[in-house]
């Protein structure tokens, strides 16, 4: 599911100004897990002055059955945030979770996330896997509040059955670079799968290319730059093509070996470019950590939501950090 991977997040409308002072956040820390609850993968907007969160809920109930969900917060200073709302059912055969990013299309928004079928599953069985039935989704909204039903993305073509399409996890959408219109979903299966679309109902197959899970895209300087995870830590590629991927840098691991809460596995990232917001001037990066211990013993609990910054996507700065 989501692992160490960063997940990107769009400042979509900057007119209204942010209410946001780095220095006044005391702990990387945004949501803290527990033992009957994880916060896991997130996906951020910001827009009209609020930013927008959303992220897999995990749940274990009081007779041990875990349930995911995807859950959705708002914050204005990035510091207090709303009560976690569930926008997904409660039903094991779909756990809808692992939130990609959202976006404006046709004039609505659209998230796109996953399924994560796990079948009468209990923590006695911890830990266990979405099945070979998980398949990546769009939810469309007009208000950011209200969203319809998950509607399957036939991402591998029209003439591919949906039993046939194999497990797929983690999407991410995004417009192509250099044709406007042209909306590329990239996900977990076989390294990243990509493949295309212009109405995003019917997809074109493209290909696939080494890579971690949780991708998370962006373009800038007539390049892709795609973050993703690993067994830990975050990854970064470049490609101007889609087809030829360079590594750039070593894998991003924050203070990691300071932070019980994510000495298990640090993930899950998204990266918001909010330099043109002139109370930030940094690209954002949401993630998860999980810890003490690794995530073969937690990952239903212990998962916890963190914050980091940065100039550059190569020095990164986070609260509380030694100077």
């Amino acid at each position: 599911m989501k692992k160490i991977a960063f997940l990107l997040v769009f400042c979509v409308n900057i007119a209204v100004l942010a209410q946001v002072d780095l220095q006044m956040l005391k702990s990387p820390i945004l949501f803290k897990g527990d033992s009957v609850t994880a916060y896991r993968d997130p996906a951020v907007l910001f827009d009209n002055g609020t930013f927008h969160m959303w992220f897999t809920l995990v749940e274990i109930e009081p007779d041990g059955k875990i349930y995911s969900y995807t859950a959705q917060s708002q914050s204005k200073d990035l510091l207090n945030w709303s009560n976690p709302i569930k926008i997904t059912p409660r039903d094991q055969k779909l756990n809808y979770c692992s939130p990609g990013n959202v976006f404006r299309f046709n004039e609505e928004w659209i998230l796109c996330l996953q399924s994560y079928p796990r079948p009468n599953y209990y923590l006695k069985d911890h830990p266990r896997y979405g099945d070979k039935s998980a398949r990546v989704f769009i939810m469309r909204s007009k208000d950011l509040q209200k969203w319809s039903d998950p509607e399957i993305m036939m991402v591998k073509g029209p003439d591919v059955p949906i039993e046939e399409m194999g497990r797929m996890i983690d999407p991410y959408l995004i417009e192509d670079k250099d044709e406007s219109g042209k909306w590329w979903c990239f996900y977990k299966q076989n390294g990243v799968s990509m493949s295309y679309s212009y109405d995003l109902q019917n997809w074109t197959f493209f290909g696939h290319t080494e890579s971690g899970e949780n991708v998370c895209v962006l373009t800038e300087n007539d390049e892709y730059i795609l973050f993703h995870s690993p067994h830990n830590g975050i990854g970064i590629k470049r490609s101007k093509d889609l087809r030829t991927w360079q590594d750039d840098g070593e894998l991003i691991t924050l203070d990691q070996k300071m932070w019980n809460w994510a000495k298990g596995r640090l993930t899950a990232g998204a990266v918001l470019d909010c330099r043109r917001i002139p109370e930030i001037s940094k690209y954002l990066m949401f993630f998860h950590g999980s810890g003490p211990e690794t995530e073969n013993k937690m990952f239903d609990n212990y998962a916890s939501l963190g914050i980091a910054w940065s100039d550059d996507l190569k020095n990164w700065d986070w609260p509380g950090k030694e100077k």
